[in-house]
């Protein structure tokens, strides 16, 4: 074989030229998909980041939460030591109450028996101020009106040779019914036999009357009983007799006809004191 028929046949043996418009189609078709490719990604994309900035929003809003809750437990904290604190000083101010109280009962007692001993150092101290019968009297019955607040009473004094319970002062009655009364008969004679004070404590003491009185009180010289102080009734604002009622009473019943003696003996000796001889050796 001839080099020009090797020639031919070497140049009918190239490959065909490329189809240019299907490598561009190719090409196109390549980059549509790249494209999409490209633009699922930023949708992708876009999505990530949405979500990225909804959890971050959320991991805000729980950063907020768990501060608010934080805020909400250190508050409900001190509430919780405040409640303490409150029952503490309420329990406190309950003891302090209560020990107020205590204070308070135990001052008015106090006062109240101040009161008392008061009003039996007046009336003790008014019965012995005089040697005069008739300013021991006139004490005696103010004792009765201001102290014992007594609206109607009598004092007898008794008489041996009669028997007979005499009348020797008087307040709120009538002249008919301040008369002698027999030793031993109804209820001053009751408390004159027997020498033990009655008082009426069924009825109020502002509703006796002279047939029925509300205390009874023997006056006694040493063992001797000597006379009765009979109340018939109290002002209308005094319906109980109180405890330094009974004082007074005792009191009256050892002491008025003491100082009533006294001072008739000194009036009957032309109210002149005892000579010096009268006061030698008493401390034998």
């Amino acid at each position: 074989m001839s080099d020009g028929q090797k020639n031919d046949k070497a140049v009918t043996s190239d490959p065909p030229l490329p189809d240019l418009r299907r490598e561009r189609e190719q090409f196109l078709k390549t980059f549509g998909i790249g494209a999409r490719l490209t633009e699922e990604v930023l949708v992708e994309y876009e999505t990530l980041l949405e979500r990225v900035r909804r959890l971050e929003q959320q991991n805000a809003d729980l950063r907020v939460t768990v501060e608010t809750e934080a805020a909400i437990r250190d508050m409900l904290s001190k509430i919780e030591r405040l409640e303490s604190e409150k029952r503490e000083l309420l329990q406190r101010f309950r003891q302090v109450e209560e020990t107020r109280n205590i204070f308070s009962e135990r001052f008015h007692e106090i006062e109240s028996e101040l009161a008392n001993l008061a009003n039996l150092f007046v009336a003790s101290n008014q019965l012995h101020a005089t040697l005069s019968p008739r300013g021991v009297m006139r004490r005696l019955k103010e004792i009765l009106a201001q102290l014992v607040g007594a609206q109607k009473y009598a004092i007898y004094l008794a008489d041996a040779d009669s028997n007979q319970l005499v009348p020797i002062a008087a307040e709120g009655l009538r002249g008919n019914h301040v008369v002698s009364q027999p030793a031993t008969e109804g209820q001053i004679g009751e408390v004159f036999k027997s020498g033990s004070a009655w008082i009426d404590e069924d009825r109020a003491a502002n509703c006796g009357t002279v047939e029925r009185p509300v205390a009874v009180i023997p006056m006694s010289v040493e063992d001797r009983v000597v006379g009765v102080i009979a109340v018939y009734s109290t002002l209308d604002q005094k319906a109980h007799f109180d405890t330094v009622d009974y004082e007074l009473f005792n009191l009256l019943g050892r002491q008025a006809a003491w100082a009533l003696v006294s001072a008739s003996l000194f009036a009957s000796v032309g109210r002149r004191l005892p000579g010096l001889e009268s006061f030698i050796d008493l401390s034998v």
